[in-house]
């Protein structure tokens, strides 16, 4: 048993300083936005504290996550996604296909891969990238990407990286399916 919370322990710690990096945080800006002191924090991480929930909850907080989302985190291992596991979803109205390839709650990344019917479109309002980067790359057909009415032609392997957050139409104006896959990064 001893083995196990030592584990979980160490994931914690582990979770704690990705948290604290992935925002750029030193440990005095954690120590400001928690109220956890931070010699206690860099014990927690180094694993020579045990953190008790009260302390979590507010390292959490300061995350702006619930203690369940960072122990989900902690404790997420999973790298593999199966094709078989990812989720699928279908717009009803368009036919639009999403396949999640990859989303982690751990990783800033999210990869999605698209079949977008001929003749379809579909559009995104600026607020829905608002702290998210992206890159479209098309494997087949042709996509009309519009964003803030400049649009782009892709074909086969064509890419493009979207700038700052803006209104965004996909369209597929030819007369087969269009294939792509789309790359986000969390800020």
């Amino acid at each position: 048993m001893d083995i196990l919370i030592d584990n979980t322990e160490a994931a914690i710690a582990r979770r704690i300083r990705l948290e604290r990096d992935a925002r750029a945080w030193s440990l005095a800006k954690l120590a400001e936005k928690s109220g956890v002191a931070k010699a206690s924090i860099s014990k927690i991480e180094r694993g020579e504290m045990s953190p008790s929930a009260g302390v979590l909850s507010r390292l959490a907080s300061a995350f702006d996550l619930t203690l369940a989302g960072l122990l989900l985190r902690a404790e997420e291992t999973g790298r593999l996604f199966r094709a078989e596991d990812q989720p699928i979803w279908r717009d009803p109205a368009t036919g639009y296909v999403r396949r999640q390839i990859f989303r982690s709650p751990s990783n800033p990344l999210e990869v999605v891969a698209v079949e977008m019917p001929a003749g379809q479109s579909v559009s995104f309002p600026a607020w829905s990238y608002a702290n998210v980067r992206h890159v479209v790359m098309v494997q087949s057909g042709q996509l009309v990407l519009t964003e803030d009415n400049i649009s782009s032609v892709l074909k086969a392997g064509d890419s493009l990286g979207f700038g700052p957050p803006s209104k965004i139409t996909y369209a597929n104006q030819g007369n087969e399916p269009c294939h792509y896959i789309v790359v986000l990064a969390r800020s």
